[in-house]
């Protein structure tokens, strides 16, 4: 008998939906479908692939409230933020499935004055099949930004889901069936880690994987059996940085909704906000009196729903604990916000630097707010971490410079997550956070390979490649390196003392 998958609503308990899960053999038979399809896929071309995709785009919008109300039951998240990143996914898809040929296409690039009797060119082409193993807490934004921009590039893909929100992939891939319901251009395999595990193994050309550092660890050695690459997105920690000349009111703002919004299960999140001494009062302030009118709920008026996994209620009460016992102070919740399945907003101030608020990521609506005598100590606390995904930076004369300073992959400048947002930009981190890029020309390039091509036009004026090459071919090449490369700058010659 096959085992089933309970999808249940994180906020209420009850249940949403019954799944089958899909053991080894059952995901080998969908990359095998998968890599069939593959061959027609790459031969719509980009026209055709386009119009495709743009027929799913039109499906995703006119039932945008539909997709929303799983998204809804399966996370908990409130109805609204549900509909925002169904919004943004959709615009991701839009450009790339319009930029594909511009950033893939195949186009011409110098051959340089050494082999000026080639034509050389480059094109971008796809792999075959792209595995995903996507995360609960954006159940439909995360992963369309590997599934939209591989299947732009001429992929087809098999999809894990997270066991918490396997109704949502099965809708997406029901939904791309109804435009073609000859080929199976998206795959939905469910189950647990098992499941993903059997995904890593079963031969996919490329797999990109959204979740916690540790499990991502796992995807790697499981993928290196077969020399499967891989693109990581892991977990983060990321910083705000409040400079003396911020906008303040605009930052606590940014700050609020970066670090509370879906109630804190955000990769991107804003976790820690490192304020300089002179606006430290005033952001505070701002920043407590909207925490506060913020709370998690079912009711009408809750800004923020449960937590989506229960498991990491513990997690946030350990971290808040941690930091209150060793002389934070919480001006805002405390230990008791964390319930049984929700967590209410928590502000967090003096926490000491090794305390695990500082070094883990928390995932939960709690955030630390800690005083700096300038931003050079700011930026400072704030590359002191393993990760690097996301940061802000709130000043005016300084944003760039300190974006450009912190080691993260991506930085909004007097805003929150607004890269996340831009289809045309790369996202991903570095460090413990993950490697490879999705989203943006970076995104789409993820998923191919570079097909290089040079093309003899005329004979060469130096045979150079044939074992009948003489010594005067020899001379004549060594003495024109020498005319091309041998003026180049030279390191100035050092004074005898």
């Amino acid at each position: 008998m096959s085992q089933k998958l309970e999808s249940t609503n994180p906020a209420t308990g009850d249940l949403v939906g019954v799944h089958v899960v899909d053991e080894r053999p059952d995901v080998d038979a969908a990359v095998a479908r998968a890599r069939e399809a593959a061959g027609w896929w790459a031969e719509q071309g980009f026209a055709g692939r386009r119009r495709v995709l743009d027929q799913w785009r039109g499906v995703l919008t006119r039932r945008m409230g539909q997709l929303a109300d799983v998204v809804h039951q399966e996370t908990g998240k409130p109805h609204a933020d549900a509909l925002l990143e169904i919004g943004m996914a959709v615009d991701h898809l839009a450009w790339a499935a319009a930029h594909a040929e511009k950033v893939l296409g195949e186009r011409r690039v110098s051959s340089g004055l050494l082999m000026a009797n080639q034509a050389a060119s480059v094109e971008y082409l796809p792999l075959g099949v792209v595995g995903v193993i996507g995360p609960w807490n954006y159940p439909v934004f995360t992963p369309m930004g590997s599934i939209g921009y591989a299947l732009a590039a001429g992929n087809t893909v098999v999809f894990k889901p997270s066991e918490l929100t396997p109704g949502v992939g099965v809708w997406l891939a029901d939904s791309l069936a109804e435009v073609v319901p000859d080929h199976p251009l998206l795959q939905v395999v469910v189950g647990f880690g098992e499941t993903g595990a059997a995904l890593c193994r079963a031969g996919v050309d490329k797999l990109a994987f959204t979740g916690s550092t540790e499990t991502g660890k796992k995807v790697m050695a499981a993928c290196a059996e077969t020399l499967t690459p891989v693109i990581i997105e892991a977990g983060g920690k990321d910083a705000l940085l409040v400079d003396e000349d911020a906008d303040v009111e605009a930052a606590a703002d940014a700050a609020a909704w970066g670090a509370l919004s879906n109630a804190g299960q955000t990769c991107i999140g804003v976790e820690r906000v490192y304020v300089h001494e002179r606006v430290y009062d005033e952001f505070l302030d701002q920043l407590t009196r909207r925490a506060r009118e913020v709370h998690a709920g079912v009711d009408t008026n809750a800004r923020i729903g449960p937590m989506t996994m229960a498991s990491q209620v513990d997690v946030v009460r350990r971290h808040v604990e941690d930091a209150v016992s060793r002389g934070g102070r919480a001006v805002v919740g405390g230990p008791g916000a964390a319930g049984d399945r929700f967590v209410q907003p928590t502000v967090l101030t003096d926490v000491p630097q090794d305390s695990v608020a500082i070094t883990e990521e928390t995932f939960g609506p709690t955030v630390t707010v800690n005083k700096v005598r300038s931003m050079d100590e700011a930026v400072t606390l704030a590359n002191a971490t393993r990760y690097g995904l996301g940061s802000t930076v709130f000043s005016r004369a300084r944003g760039a410079e300190l974006a450009r300073r912190l080691r993260s992959g991506m930085t909004a400048v007097n805003s929150v997550i607004a890269f996340a947002a831009i289809p045309a930009l790369p996202f991903g981190g570095v460090g413990d956070s993950g490697f490879g890029r999705i989203h943006g020309p970076d995104g789409l390039k993820e998923f191919t390979y570079a097909k290089a091509v040079a093309r003899q036009r005329m004979r060469p004026l130096l045979a150079l490649t044939t074992f009948s090459r003489d010594a005067k071919a020899d001379t004549a090449f060594a003495t024109l390196i020498t005319v091309l490369h041998g003026r180049a700058t030279q390191l100035p010659r050092r004074r005898r003392r």
